[in-house]
């Protein structure tokens, strides 16, 4: 008989796709302590520009809280996957911002890059830019990687990037191309690869940078987190990079789950992360 930590690493493949079954499975081990759910605040006036809270019941020193952009390809996902992600974060004193963002084939590139920035300033206005930190995860670091990088998203949602307390992104594709996948190429269009890559506007300055990786990732490979740190580097600015051995494209995120925490070190790396600085 397959226990309940089976199922869910068997099933872990279906965890970018909205209320998947897998994300039900890791969320109902998930104890309902050390947060209060601030649940379905609005960012904007759209019905996907929407957010959760989480806020700690224990807050660390210094009121210090992420903004979190899951991934599913830019076509799916849903806040409430992600419980397991802010109890585990928000129940060790961090505040943690779950935000749905407007998907394909409803909007294109670069309107779910837009919706994460108003979901930034909402959060900075809440917190101060400064104890404020960008996380994604697969898709959801790629618009957390466009906001940190060099470009004027956050800056029309009236926030200045470089106050930030800074990036963290997980399993992220920084570094891709469109040519050989139509789907990508409708929701990219013609704005052509240099424009839509963040590796390309990770110029000086920046904040500094978590990144975070799998060897086994089959879905992105680990080369765009290490093209990514290539160029952080090269701008100067502070950057760690850790590849995660034999650990794939959706543990190195369900890890964050008391679960599965022994699957890969994410949570506890963010966690000493955040608290350095």
């Amino acid at each position: 008989m397959i226990g309940r930590r089976g199922a869910i690493i068997g099933s872990l493949a279906t965890l970018t796709g909205g209320c998947s079954p897998a994300a039900a499975l890791l969320n109902a081990t998930v104890p309902r302590t050390g947060y209060v759910l601030e649940a379905d605040q609005s960012y904007g006036r759209l019905p996907r520009q929407r957010l959760d809270y989480y806020a700690p019941a224990a807050p660390q020193p210094g009121g210090k809280a992420v903004v979190f952009f899951y991934g599913g390809a830019w076509h799916q996902g849903d806040k409430a996957d992600y419980l397991f992600l802010g109890q585990a974060l928000a129940s060790r004193g961090i505040g943690v911002v779950v935000a749905d963002y407007r998907l394909y084939p409803d909007v294109r590139y670069p309107a779910f890059i837009q919706d994460g920035a108003l979901a930034v300033g909402w959060s900075a206005r809440r917190f101060g830019s400064e104890r404020l930190f960008l996380m994604g995860h697969s898709a959801g670091a790629y618009i957390a990687s466009m906001l940190a990088t060099n470009t004027a998203y956050l800056r029309a949602a009236g926030v200045d990037r470089l106050k930030l307390g800074g990036l963290i992104g997980i399993a992220g594709p920084y570094d891709f191309q469109t040519l050989n996948y139509r789907w990508l190429r409708d929701i990219f269009g013609d704005t052509g690869d240099a424009a839509i890559q963040p590796v390309n506007h990770a110029t000086a300055p920046l904040p500094p940078a978590l990144l975070l990786h799998g060897t086994a990732d089959r879905l992105v490979a680990p080369r765009n987190s290490q093209r990514l740190a290539a160029a952080w580097q090269a701008a100067r600015s502070p950057v760690t990079l850790k590849l995660y051995e034999e650990v794939d494209h959706l543990t190195i995120v369900g890890a964050f789950a008391d679960m599965l925490q022994g699957r890969a070190p994410t949570r506890a790396d963010v966690l000493d992360w955040l608290e350095a600085r």
